[in-house]
């Protein structure tokens, strides 16, 4: 898994806040008790200082440290008993005043060894939809808002098929993608059609869905990529090239809009190895296009069109154009 270093360190900044404020607020609680209960404070001091003093001063005589352990060991559990019979009185555990991780998992350092914690993972999701939201509207789209009533219920005449019926299936494959994801029998989806059809609602409703499960999702439209990748062609820093290299190693990458950006040979270039780097590194793909994959071999090259001909389950939209039939409701 592989989150954008702009949503990784947001989240890292969250949880660092968090433990800070947490070990404050312990601090705090624990100057209130004390101030009341000198007798509490003066313990705690006490068991503090009474291993290392005791050892050290064992150590630096050259003495056998046990007779010391064994009279420190003692001179603990009285003292630790005078402890919990204050914080007994006050209505408190043994542990209310120790500085508790929130997450004993991993101390609140986010980290594991070198795997992620589920609480820093949870951390970048929040960011990663935060990020998303901004650009799909997260808040109203969603697979069990996506309405069904826009679409005829009238056989297409090109292909004998109601767009309704035909979208049933799209979305039922759509959702399935995002629920199942990784495991879902397509790796990657080709989302085909004219404007207006729904195609950036159901990406949308797939890069919640996966997000909210705890994976990498980047989506951008594929004119910003490119325009990353030409960026980062003539860079000189490491943060331009952090920009190219979270399309390549994200869990998901949503492509909008494959087809309306002014195709040159460096675009050609960059989209074949998107394509092929993601494919290689069993990465997954949801693109979307106004072309079909007709249209697509025409446009690119033999090697971009086979591998997304032969690597992608094409997903056709049809019907009449949704923005329209809103406009003119009103």
């Amino acid at each position: 898994m592989s989150y954008d270093p702009n949503v990784l360190h947001r989240a890292t900044q969250r949880l660092e806040q968090t433990r800070r404020l947490r070990v404050q607020q312990a601090e705090q609680r624990r100057q209130q008790v004390y101030s009341n209960n000198p007798r509490l404070a003066e313990i705690d001091r006490e068991l503090r200082a009474t291993m290392t003093g005791v050892m050290t001063a064992a150590l630096r005589q050259g003495q056998d440290p046990g007779p010391a352990l064994a009279q420190l060991r003692e001179k603990n559990l009285d003292l630790q008993l005078e402890r919990r019979d204050i914080l007994g009185q006050l209505g408190l555990g043994p542990n209310d005043l120790d500085d508790t991780p929130a997450c004993p998992a991993c101390s609140d350092t986010g980290w594991r060894g070198a795997t992620m914690c589920q609480c820093l993972r949870q951390l970048c999701s929040q960011e990663q939809i935060r990020d998303l939201s901004s650009l799909l509207n997260l808040g109203e789209q969603s697979f069990d808002r996506f309405r069904m009533d826009y679409y005829s219920t009238q056989p297409h005449p090109a292909t004998g098929i109601s767009p309704r019926d035909n979208m049933e299936v799209v979305r039922d494959t759509c959702f399935g993608y995002a629920q199942s994801f990784p495991k879902f029998y397509f790796r990657n989806l080709f989302l085909s059609g004219a404007p207006g059809l729904g195609k950036t609602f159901l990406s949308a409703c797939i890069a919640r869905t996966v997000s909210e499960a705890g994976h990498s999702v980047v989506y951008d439209t594929a004119g910003n990529v490119f325009a990353r990748f030409e960026e980062q062609k003539f860079a000189r820093d490491l943060d331009a090239k952090d920009e190219t290299r979270r399309y390549l190693n994200c869990d998901l990458l949503i492509l909008d809009d494959l087809g309306c950006e002014l195709t040159t040979q460096f675009v050609q270039s960059a989209l074949y190895t998107l394509v092929n780097t993601r494919l290689a590194a069993g990465l997954h793909t949801v693109i979307s296009s106004n072309l079909s994959m007709d249209e697509v071999s025409h446009r690119y090259s033999p090697q971009i069109a086979s591998r997304l001909a032969g690597e992608y389950h094409v997903l056709h939209f049809f019907g009449n154009d949704i923005r329209l039939q809103k406009k003119n409701q009103f």
